[in-house]
């Protein structure tokens, strides 16, 4: 018991420090584009399109060798230390690069954020996952304190940039450094029968995961649902801070909703294990697809800041519950020896292939239509697809809607 304790904290510090430093470099990252490298919405779609690229790029390999390597950290001391570089990188080679060549800088800078953060948070909550099964801990409480450590990073975020915003960028390389000093602390005992599971694992494994259908139905769910809030994200604060006096009073004020809204996210990834438990995963998706279309629809129908930031709020309800059912829902209907590759492959890497997709398109859609309208139709969108997914989704047995420290090895018939 004191191991598993030992264990849920130290890996809760990680995800704080990981998303910290993620925050302070990234939260602002469109401001930063639009106000600081002077891009305009379709040259800032550009950049995301690239960036989901390389992070789509890496996700399949991250999930392969997490599943084979079973709960070894080679992948955790990688993106460690590749984030104590974040902020000279963003100084010194991303933004110069980006002023001289657009599509250069874009490159370069996509595959440092493809591999550090965008498919490295991946690789990371999937291992998170694994060892809360190991050591029988609900991974949604140590995932709390990752959104504690973006809020925390948030809440001076906006105030920083308008002095300066290589500031943020320094303190992210800061809490890169207690980041490492934490991943260095981490030891995970592995048994000779775990080390045998995961190293049993191979491409033809991996094939036969492809011909299950209630895969590509997962897939499809990703596809119209999770991977919008991604795009309607990336862009936001170009909206929200348009709506004050002046622009850095609206960065300011961001900073702090942000902040905000991820304290309130924290708070719901320690209640969502419980929601998701009562409810079984398929009912989790379904109800956070229907708080986002609530949310992104709404967020084009309000007007003014507060009725913005209202709508905004609502996606701390909404990710945590998706967060955990997408965990719950993987883990119910499909071989847990796979689970990186689950993760990654079917949540991650399908939200970076539609944020390639529909980013260009929604920036396009941001220059010629306005925010708001952009934002009704991607609600319509999600709503839709949120509603075929209560066909196609599998509903879990539920005597694994609990949690269980014990993995299960079954896979789903096609």
């Amino acid at each position: 018991m004191r191991h598993s304790k030992s264990m849920y904290w130290k890996l809760s510090a990680y995800f704080f420090f990981f998303f910290f430093t993620w925050s302070a470099s990234y939260s602002l990252f469109s401001i930063w584009l639009g106000q600081e490298i002077s891009l305009n919405g379709a040259e800032t779609g550009i950049i995301f399109t690239v960036n989901a690229i390389f992070a789509l790029c890496m996700q399949p390999l991250y999930g392969y060798i997490s599943d084979k390597i079973g709960l070894k950290k080679h992948i955790l001391f990688l993106i460690s230390g590749l984030l104590l570089l974040v902020g000279p990188f963003y100084i010194f080679i991303y933004g110069p690069l980006l002023q001289y060549n657009v599509f250069l800088g874009a490159v370069v800078g996509g595959l440092y954020l493809g591999v550090s953060f965008l498919a490295g948070i991946g690789a990371i909550e999937s291992y998170v996952e694994k060892v809360s099964r190991k050591y029988a801990f609900e991974y949604g409480k140590s995932r709390m304190w990752g959104s504690l450590g973006w809020a925390a990073a948030t809440f001076f975020a906006g105030q920083f940039f308008n002095i300066n915003p290589n500031i943020n960028f320094w303190i992210a390389s800061v809490s890169a450094i207690v980041l490492f000093i934490i991943m260095m602390t981490i030891k995970v005992e592995m048994t000779e029968s775990e080390m045998e599971r995961a190293e049993s694992i191979n491409f033809k494994q991996v094939g036969n995961l492809f011909a299950n259908k209630h895969f590509w139905y997962f897939i499809l769910y990703v596809l119209g649902v999770t991977c919008i809030y991604n795009v309607y994200d990336q862009q936001f604060p170009i909206y929200f801070s348009s709506t004050f006096s002046s622009t850095a009073l609206g960065n300011q004020v961001y900073g702090y909703l942000n902040s905000f809204q991820v304290f309130l996210e924290a708070g719901m990834m320690f209640l969502a294990p419980f929601i998701v438990n009562k409810t079984g995963a398929k009912k989790g998706l379904i109800l956070a697809g229907f708080l986002m279309a609530f949310r992104i629809m709404g967020s084009g129908l309000v007007i003014g800041p507060y009725g913005i930031s209202a709508m905004k709020l609502i996606h701390a309800l909404e990710l945590p519950i998706m967060l955990i059912s997408v965990f719950k829902y993987l883990a119910a209907n499909f071989d847990t020896r796979l689970s990186s590759i689950l993760y990654l492959v079917g949540f991650q890497f399908t939200s970076q292939v539609g944020a390639s997709i529909f980013s260009p398109i929604a920036g396009t859609l941001y220059d010629i239509r306005g925010f708001s309208n952009t934002y009704v139709l991607m609600g319509i969108f999600v709503f839709a697809f949120t509603t075929i997914s209560i066909f196609t989704l599998k509903r879990e047995p539920k005597n694994l809607n609990k949690l269980d420290p014990k993995p299960n090895s079954h896979i789903e018939p096609a």
